[in-house]
């Protein structure tokens, strides 16, 4: 069994105040909540947890989760990529899904596995920070924002994009992961 899906109880979720089941995972997602508004001074309005991002890969489509986004000005500029173990892994497929996730490709993308965060330009991928300590604070990311000339996913990137999520997150993911849903087109 794998220890990141054993559930312990419950607990209530920072943000929502909604009941969710207590695993390891959850307690990590709880943590970077509370960070992101005790110590890095987001609005719960600008915070939104578990994003479902529909991805379109050949003839399967699959829901994928992301563990959160930051909107500042009515725009996604920050998002936060959750998941147990390495975090260079987790690099391409968070760029893809900051790719997919939004009109406009997000700026900031976080990888954490609750203990350490890469911070990675969108548009390059380049490791901009390492450590929890490191993610933009609601100041910070204003004034990335500042200069930041916005650029729309083409159609072609997309595409592209939702191939690498779909080999990363969905079909290379654990087998009792039941937050992704799967589906075959017909056709």
């Amino acid at each position: 069994m794998n220890d990141h899906h054993l559930i312990m109880g419950e607990l209530t979720d920072y943000l929502t105040g909604q009941t969710r089941d207590d695993t390891h995972d959850e307690r990590y997602l709880q943590k970077i909540a509370r960070m992101l508004i005790l110590e890095k001074r987001y609005d719960r309005s600008e915070i939104r947890s578990g994003l479902i991002v529909d991805v379109q890969a050949d003839a399967r489509t699959a829901c994928v989760p992301v563990a959160f986004t930051i909107a500042l000005s009515g725009r996604a500029a920050m998002l936060i990529h959750y998941g147990p173990g390495s975090l260079v892994t987790r690099h391409r497929p968070a760029l893809a899904l900051a790719r997919l996730a939004a009109a406009d490709q997000i700026p900031v993308v976080v990888v954490t596995n609750g203990e350490q965060a890469d911070i990675l330009d969108g548009l390059t991928g380049k490791v901009t920070g390492a450590g929890l300590a490191e993610i933009p604070s609601k100041e910070q990311l204003e004034k990335r924002l500042k200069n930041h000339v916005w650029a729309t996913v083409s159609p072609e990137r997309a595409k592209m994009e939702a191939r690498i999520v779909m080999a990363y997150e969905v079909d290379d993911r654990c087998p009792c992961d039941s937050t992704i849903c799967v589906k075959e087109i017909d056709g």
